[in-house]
């Protein structure tokens, strides 16, 4: 079967968030970077163009589809920070109402800024999360 398209490139984080042009999503980005890496315990790595990925787990889908992708990640895009919980924001909704304020997908969590979002409320998601994917997916740690 076909692996995803997106993988770990190599690319510089830091040079990534530098280029960035607004002065405050480059701090938040920062933060955000602070942050993963301390709840997963691995260094930031840019996955495809623009995702800052940490730590790796391996996915199969029951149609045969199979890959590796970041266990913790975000994308800094036009308007918004976009964090992915691959295990599905509905696992959050109590923390969602005491989070601030953000949009929610399936999967994506929408963060204007970070100031206004409680940030323990958001390291416990994302903490959870982590040992959520790591639980069911395992640990390979291969995109450092």
């Amino acid at each position: 079967m076909a692996a995803g398209t997106t993988a770990p490139t190599g690319a510089s984080v830091d040079d990534f968030v530098t280029q960035l042009v607004d002065p405050q999503q480059r701090e938040d980005c920062r933060r955000l970077i602070a942050l993963m890496s301390r709840i997963s315990g691995h260094p930031p790595v840019m996955w495809g163009p623009s995702i800052i990925g940490f730590d790796t787990y391996h996915y199969r889908y029951e149609s045969g589809r199979e890959g590796d992708m970041c266990t913790l990640g975000f994308a800094p895009r036009n308007r918004d920070l976009a964090l992915y919980f691959v295990n599905g924001l509905s696992l959050y909704a109590h923390e969602l109402e005491n989070l601030g304020p953000h949009r929610a997908a399936k999967t994506c969590l929408y963060l204007r800024r970070l100031d206004g979002v409680d940030l323990d409320v958001l390291t416990r998601m994302l903490t959870h999360a982590y040992a959520d994917i790591t639980a069911r997916h395992g640990q390979l740690g291969r995109a450092e």
